[in-house]
């Protein structure tokens, strides 16, 4: 559910929305939507939780569920979604049940899933078939970010499309951002993931180290926290991986998937990623430990 804490939506006409995809992410931007004061109809692949958010959300405008996203999507002027993986994206899109088969000529599909770029392009191009805008909009920022309607979105699509989605977005957003046309905000997203690979297995390392050396480590990343090793992995995760806490946040599932679409799209533009690749296969290590849910700081567990 949404952040306890206040949030001042800015003022933007209320519209009919759908949302497809009720996970960790999906539910919380839901939420925010129809706390912004939009009409929001949900879709899940589970009916239950459909059913369960509506009621959890009844007073911020009644939203409804649908049963098929066909049916969601049906007179909604923008469909957001988040699903799993391309597969999941493509079930919910094409097909007689998908969105695009109950969606208006002029309406927007905005997907938050991580995917690939390639899937991207596919369903910009579908889309644009029937008459449909799509966006292609992955996020970050993980659970929290979605909870307090702080996500960093990064998007490719035509321009017209992008500035119509944008105030609406920005109801769960920090900031929404157009990176190109389509699937530049897949390989934004990919850049992101890269970058978080190294970081954390840095921080992992360095925690190990110092714990070995006998140092307080709440008080060294305390000390070199306000220098240049800063970094929000380290503000964030830094005394959890001490403490052997990874029961929240980003799951090693997760970042092997979208470290796997990484490496795919490396393949394809001929990219060298070393440390994406080796810390790809750290994350393998931890899912034999059993750590397939854990954070993604739990790197730290395979240097015990």
């Amino acid at each position: 559910m949404p952040s306890t804490h206040p949030r001042n939506y800015e003022a933007t006409p209320p519209r009919k929305v759908a949302f497809l995809g009720l996970g960790v992410m999906g539910a919380p931007m839901a939420a925010h939507l129809a706390l912004a004061g939009h009409t929001v109809t949900v879709y899940n692949r589970t009916t239950a939780k459909s059913i369960a958010w509506c009621a959890e959300h009844a007073r911020a405008g009644a939203p409804k569920h649908a049963e098929t996203p066909r049916l969601a999507a049906q007179g909604a002027e923008l469909v957001f979604c988040c699903v799993g993986n391309d597969d999941d994206l493509r079930a919910v899109t094409l097909g007689a049940d998908g969105a695009f088969a109950g969606m208006e000529p002029g309406a927007i599909f905005v997907d938050h899933t991580t995917a690939s770029a390639e899937v991207a392009r596919e369903l910009y191009g579908a889309a644009r078939t029937l008459g449909l805008q799509f966006i292609d909009a992955p996020v970050s920022g993980g659970q929290a970010g979605a909870q307090n309607g702080q996500l960093t979105v990064m998007c490719g699509g035509d321009p017209a499309a992008f500035d119509a989605a944008q105030p609406v977005a920005m109801a769960f957003s920090r900031a929404f951002t157009r990176m190109g046309e389509a699937g530049a905000g897949q390989l934004t997203k990919m850049v992101n993931q890269i970058c978080i690979a190294g970081l954390v297995q840095g921080l992992a390392e360095a925690v190990a180290f110092g714990q070995r050396a006998g140092l307080d480590m709440v008080q060294v990343l305390d000390v070199i926290g306000k220098g240049a090793a800063q970094s929000w992995q380290m503000d964030n995760r830094g005394k959890t991986m001490v403490a052997g806490q990874f029961d929240f946040g980003f799951a090693v599932d997760w970042m092997r998937k979208d470290l796997g679409l990484v490496l795919d799209e490396a393949k394809r533009n001929g990219a060298r990623l070393p440390v994406a690749a080796l810390v790809d296969q750290f994350y393998g290590d931890v899912q034999h430990l059993g750590g397939g849910r854990w954070d993604t700081s739990s790197l730290v567990k395979r240097l015990d």
